[in-house]
């Protein structure tokens, strides 16, 4: 028997404007409304676009060794973090395989992460398992279900938001997190996306979830926010060069070898995964992640066969068109001596091979708000 979908606080609202929802790691998601995946799109890059991610799992972690676990199981440095800041972190196993990529803030008294919807029951089960293993005092609290999120995405994000919010947005730095009021309700912003955009994710109460979404919709200067859906949110985090967990990340893909060695501190202690992942820097990557684009007209799939010479080389991770490159692009793992950009790829779309080349990620060059130094 098929278990029933999650929905979010938002999912009446979603129905009820025409949204296409479909299943998307147990959730019931928008993958469209009827203005079309383009439309959004070409609406985050132009002004901006409102998403519902409340199906992202949010944990809190609390308790004396709190900073001890967070330490010890993920890749980036959490000792690292001043108050009220965030980091890309990765989970891994011994091997050096990602289980899941995650953000990591450390608020007033406590941590959170937040995880992605298919991966939170394994990675609370994960972490509960470790913290007892050694003995530490740790409290783990999923948030999910009482707290959404919405996130405010494109370059007018800003100056939508700030006629909303009781704190001054300016001089919010990427990767940093505020406590304020949003339309009257207790928020906690961060300066945070997954667009290539400058933007915010909202975290409020499930109850006020759907009050706060049309407030933002209702702004209008500069311009109105699209409300758009997963469809637009994988065309513009392909364009950033941004990794998908199932596509990029996997088990079996190492953040190393995904291009994630700025996240992975070696020096910082012993953490679950850096006997391998330290091997594997002292011996080299056995393939890279890389960017390509099409010379031959042919959409690249995910599990698309890569070639070289005729010869299997990899597979497509994640691949589309464009809409803000006007190109056909894609993401793939390939050996080490074909990342270089210009080295020659063929890409075997239904029973032919179309001609590709590796080019520099990402495709477009991200217009995040950087205000000193980012999330560490």
């Amino acid at each position: 028997m098929t278990a029933a979908l999650h929905t979010t606080p938002l999912h009446d609202w979603h129905a009820a404007h025409g949204a296409r929802l479909v299943p998307f790691g147990g959730w019931s998601m928008p993958v469209q409304y009827p203005s079309g995946i383009l439309a959004e799109h070409r609406a985050v890059r132009a002004g901006a676009g409102l998403f519902d991610i409340s199906h992202m799992g949010r944990v809190e972690v609390r308790g004396p060794d709190a900073a001890t676990l967070l330490q010890r199981m993920t890749t980036n440095d959490v000792l690292a973090l001043g108050p009220m800041r965030a980091q890309y972190s990765l989970l891994c196993n011994e091997r050096g395989g990602t289980l899941d990529d995650v953000i990591v803030y450390r608020l007033e008294s406590h941590y959170l992460v937040v995880v992605n919807a298919s991966n939170r029951e394994r990675d609370l089960r994960w972490l509960r398992d470790q913290a007892a293993a050694w003995g530490l005092a740790v409290d783990l609290v999923d948030r999910t279900f009482e707290v959404a999120m919405i996130a405010l995405q494109g370059p007018a994000a800003e100056a939508l938001l700030q006629p909303l919010a009781a704190a001054p947005l300016e001089t919010m730095r990427y990767y940093s997190a505020l406590r304020t009021a949003v339309d009257g309700r207790d928020v906690l912003l961060a300066r945070t996306g997954y667009t290539g955009e400058d933007g915010f994710e909202l975290m409020v109460a499930s109850d006020e979830a759907t009050a706060l979404w049309e407030a933002l919709l209702a702004r209008t200067d500069p311009l109105a926010p699209a409300p758009c859906g997963l469809g637009a949110r994988d065309t513009l985090r392909l364009e950033a060069g941004m990794a998908l967990y199932g596509n990029e990340l996997t088990e079996e893909t190492t953040p190393l070898e995904a291009g994630l060695g700025r996240v992975v501190k070696l020096d910082k202690g012993e953490f679950v995964g850096s006997a391998a992942l330290a091997a594997q820097q002292a011996s080299g990557v056995p393939r890279r992640l890389v960017g390509f684009e099409m010379v031959d007209s042919a959409i690249p799939r995910h599990g698309y066969s890569v070639t070289a010479g005729g010869q299997p080389v990899g597979t497509v991770t994640s691949g589309n068109f464009g809409p803000s490159v006007q190109r056909q692009i894609g993401m793939a793992y390939v050996p080490p001596r074909l990342a270089e950009p210009g080295s020659e790829l063929g890409i075997e779309v239904r029973g032919r091979t179309a001609r590709a080349q590796v080019v520099p990620l990402p495709f477009w060059k991200h217009r995040t708000k950087r205000i000193g130094r980012a999330g560490a």
